[in-house]
């Protein structure tokens, strides 16, 4: 098993914790996604889960760290800003105090993409994935996380399937994910409240 394996090469630049007040909603949508137990961490120790916002009128964006799915709280030592990235390369640069999550350049594919997105949530959920698979926008099986592939899969499903009005969509090579997104934070955490209650 590869979960939360960062498969990306990183140049991450230490720097200062992202602003409270930037992230304040960010923190709280997390931590109560994490108590819903959709971001977490397996038996084997190996945290799944992340959030992120793009940084108004970029293609930067503040997304959780590297394994944080253990912690029910995050604070802002937990965050970091994608600064840069290369979907082509696999490549990102990251600044802040840890390093972006593994699953950082397929948000930045969807940010890159569709510039009306502004919030990503990725969770993990085997029940929920299960019902969703095919139901919704989905990728191919044989394509892994974490790879320019799955961020090529993103494309392909805006541009061939209605990902775009649905804003949901599952990874069937990525066992138990999905992701929820919208033009803000709360639209991507009300759509995925809503399939949870499903």
């Amino acid at each position: 098993m590869d979960e939360g394996v960062v498969k990306y090469s990183c140049e991450c630049i230490p720097g200062e914790n992202v602003a409270v007040e930037l992230i304040a909603s960010l923190m709280k949508w997390r931590d109560h996604i994490h108590e819903l137990g959709l971001i977490g961490v397996y038996e084997n120790g190996i945290g799944f889960g992340n959030i992120s916002i793009r940084i108004a009128n970029t293609l930067q964006f503040i997304i959780s760290g590297s394994q944080t799915g253990h912690l029910a709280k995050l604070n802002p030592d937990h965050y970091t800003v994608v600064t840069e990235f290369n979907i082509e390369h696999n490549h990102l640069t990251c600044c802040g105090p840890i390093q972006a999550s593994s699953e950082s350049l397929t948000h930045a594919a969807i940010y890159s993409y569709e510039p009306n997105i502004n919030a990503i949530i990725h969770v993990h959920h085997p029940q929920l994935w299960r019902k969703l698979l095919n139901q919704v926008p989905t990728t191919r099986k044989d394509v892994q996380y974490g790879t320019p592939k799955m961020a090529q899969e993103m494309f392909r499903l805006f541009e061939e399937e209605n990902l775009r009005e649905k804003k949901i969509l599952v990874m069937a090579g990525h066992e138990d994910g999905f992701l929820t997104f919208g033009k803000d934070l709360n639209e991507a955490g009300e759509i995925l409240i809503q399939y949870y209650h499903i």
